[in-house]
């Protein structure tokens, strides 16, 4: 008799997998389920390659949500289509796709939560990059500005300096400085020295 086997993937080592695995059980009733800590940008997943090393032909891989198996349409068209020259049966719970069914093959090729499953994709790329700029040892976002190299930005250009030499002889961004000049001349706007030199 065909089982359900079921696929679960996060990313990161902090994320939980536990949720997904509850729910491919108890919702899909899977018999059991393979998992992944890995990022979705790389197919060389040790879990999925044992589940197809486990699987036979007439048993359905189901997963929480299409993201959980690839990270882009074109890369799940590929798996599904590997899986369907396997004779393997796909399900996802959250799009409610079986490709058991014509209806749901048709289905999984034409569906209109492709927007919502892109949106969800960059969501998860976004927090990808944090993840590893992190490990990296660098804080995402715009780098803190150094006060003391703002307040002698600020003494060159009253001096005559121009705003790009300023900023290049400080080692600051050049549109870091302009910003704040124009905060600068928002809050004090009779400050003609820096409004001529901007």
């Amino acid at each position: 008799m065909p089982d359900v086997l079921g696929y679960a993937r996060v990313s990161t080592s902090d994320q939980d997998l536990e949720v997904q695995r509850r729910r491919l059980r108890d919702e899909a009733g899977a018999i059991k389920v393979f998992d992944d800590i890995i990022s979705g940008k790389r197919f060389d997943r040790p879990g999925l390659t044992e589940m197809l090393d486990f699987c036979r032909a007439g048993d359905t891989i189901c997963v929480v949500r299409l993201d959980r198996l690839g990270r882009s349409l074109k890369e799940l068209l590929e798996t599904i289509d590997m899986f369907k020259a396997r004779g393997l049966a796909f399900r996802s719970l959250e799009e409610r796709l079986d490709t058991s069914s014509a209806a749901g093959e048709l289905v999984f090729h034409v569906f209109g939560a492709i927007a919502h499953f892109e949106r969800r994709l960059i969501v998860e790329r976004t927090r990808d990059g944090i993840a590893a700029a992190r490990a990296r040892g660098k804080v995402p976002g715009r780098p803190t500005l150094d006060a003391d190299k703002l307040t002698s930005a600020l003494k060159l250009i009253e001096a005559g300096v121009r705003p790009v030499q300023a900023a290049k002889q400080l080692g600051l961004g050049r549109s870091t400085l302009y910003r704040e000049l124009a905060l600068i001349r928002t809050a004090a706007p009779d400050t003609p020295a820096l409004e001529a030199k901007a």
